[in-house]
């Protein structure tokens, strides 16, 4: 049985550890507040220009643009978003299981898949399993901005109108709610059209255009890619500190609860040791008679 000494210090260790634990719970908790709010405003704006992109695009052509030409898809890029840091439960778990699922089902369908990362914990993820990995794109998370996502996009953009992808898409956590986040996996190129069939679209009644369809789409498309990868790191970061709070709340109740315990313990060994110097004294009384 542990001695009342070492049961006081782990009671010690154990409250300072709660106390870390409630001060990373409140700093996440505002730092959501703010990811939250980012991200509300984001998705009204994503969801607005792939409409006003659907409607150009169901009224064009492949030919009207390279991002919108559709190809036998034979080299894939996934590219895994996850955090820098830990300590969120099962936030970056999650990712990788989706991730490892994608590279299994999808190992017969395209000749090749490779994957790029953002966020360090997935770097370290792919390299320790020697996961053939295209580019790191390091410190997106440490100041999240808009110029950042336009770069990254800007690259797979100018990788498929290269030839050297047939198709990208994005694997992060989508945003539900501050306890539940969802890894969704999304397909960033070819841009999706999203045409019903031929005779729809052969019965749409086309835009005037000004200056023109060519100046429209290539003014359109690259700020569709830049906002949905925007958007898709704005999910990802609320997600993080969604999953860190609440990780955190768990383990401030699972501290106090073990700060229970060892109570219970220690009390049991000071009532134990005092018995027993009860009964030796009894004992030596009982001896001089």
């Amino acid at each position: 049985m542990p001695s009342l000494k070492d049961i006081r210090k782990r009671i010690v260790s154990v409250r300072n550890t709660q106390q870390i634990t409630k001060a990373m719970k409140m700093v996440d908790a505002a730092k959501l507040r703010r990811a939250q709010d980012a991200m509300q405003q984001a998705r009204p704006y994503a969801n607005m220009i792939e409409q006003a992109l659907s409607g150009v695009a169901v009224r064009s052509d492949e030919s009207a643009h390279p991002l919108l030409q559709r190809r036998t898809p034979r080299r894939v890029e996934l590219v895994v978003m996850t955090s820098d840091r830990g300590l969120c439960g099962g936030f970056n778990s999650n990712i990788f299981r989706q991730a490892q699922r994608f590279l299994y089902e999808n190992r017969d369908t395209y000749e090749r898949i490779q994957v790029s990362t953002i966020g360090r914990k997935g770097r370290e993820f792919f390299r320790k399993r020697a996961v053939p990995t295209r580019k790191d794109y390091p410190g997106v998370f440490e100041a999240l901005t808009f110029d950042k996502a336009k770069t990254i996009a800007d690259e797979l953009a100018a990788a498929y109108l290269g030839d050297e992808l047939d198709a990208v898409f994005l694997l992060y956590n989508q945003f539900v709610s501050a306890i539940s986040q969802k890894p969704s996996v999304v397909q960033l190129l070819p841009i999706n059209a999203n045409s019903n069939s031929e005779d729809a679209q052969s019965q749409l009644v086309d835009f005037l255009y000004e200056p023109s369809r060519e100046v429209v789409l290539n003014h359109l498309l690259p700020k569709h890619l830049a906002t949905q990868v925007w958007r898709a790191l704005l999910e990802s970061k609320a997600s993080e500190h969604g999953a860190r709070m609440a990780a955190m709340e768990a383990a401030t109740k699972n501290s106090s609860e073990l700060i229970g315990k060892l109570r219970l313990e220690y009390n049991r060994a000071r009532q134990a040791s005092i018995t027993k110097e009860l009964m030796e004294i009894v004992s030596g009384a009982e001896a001089l008679k």
